[in-house]
């Protein structure tokens, strides 16, 4: 039986980065093991859960949520009973559940909002892996995990779109630009120059592939170096607070 698995290939690194940044900030569990994988048969039943509210192929979706759901479920149980209160970061992600299956009903899935939403649902992992390993959450959790993931992967969203849906609009090509380059300039002058550094591979990519025809296999490769930077250096950061 082949696998049915999500085409947005983009999304791997947000299901990994901000879990991986949580972990390393709380602390390494071995429920975090459970918890991980348990979270990635979640968004593997979050794909065809979504394609549901398109009313095609109704059947064949139900089974693969199915498929996919009740392994989540179980291995999530795993962090449940170690912190209860875990629940309540799967909660604050079911608004933007609804706002994605609202955008998949109406064939809108690339939509800006729609992506934005996946994003912080994605970001607030990271919020979770912090808080199995420690068992609370801090200020600082909060701005050198959650929001350098939203900040950083709405990048990737500004600049992938600007490499193929949008490479023609010169508007978003200056709106892509002007995000990356202050995305630099707002960490460095906070004094988080850590931070800053993490961000200006993607403020070299933004500009210097602009124009470039690249395929999508070749977006993706350099995305994923990008992604890879991006971790090591907000790990540099993390370990430096603690």
């Amino acid at each position: 039986m082949k696998l049915f698995l999500p085409k947005q290939h983009g999304a791997w690194a947000m299901l990994i980065i901000p879990f991986l940044l949580g972990m390393i900030d709380g602390g390494l569990l071995w429920q975090h093991f459970p918890f991980f994988i348990g979270w990635l048969f979640l968004y593997l039943a979050t794909y065809p859960m979504l394609l549901l509210f398109k009313r095609k192929k109704i059947s064949f979706y139900t089974k693969w949520t199915i498929i996919y759901m009740v392994p989540a479920l179980l291995l999530l149980l795993f962090p449940l009973l170690v912190r209860p209160a875990i629940v309540l970061y799967g909660l604050l992600m079911l608004p933007f559940f609804m706002i994605n299956a609202f955008y998949t009903a109406k064939n809108q899935d690339r939509a800006f909002i729609n992506d934005m939403s996946a994003i912080i649902a994605f970001s607030l992992a990271g919020l979770a892996s912090s808080y199995l390993g420690q068992g609370f959450l801090t200020l600082e959790t909060i701005i050198f995990i959650f929001v350098p993931s939203v900040l950083y992967f709405t990048g990737c969203t500004f600049y992938v779109k600007s490499m193929i849906r949008e490479r023609k609009n010169s508007k978003f090509k200056w709106i892509s630009w002007a995000y990356h380059l202050l995305l630099v300039a707002a960490w460095f002058f906070s004094g988080f120059w850590i931070v800053a550094l993490a961000y200006i591979p993607s403020l070299l990519r933004a500009i210097l592939f602009y124009g470039k025809k690249l395929t999508p296999k070749q977006i993706g490769i350099y995305e994923i170096i990008n992604s890879a930077i991006f971790f090591i250096i907000t790990t540099i950061q993390i370990i430096f607070l603690r």
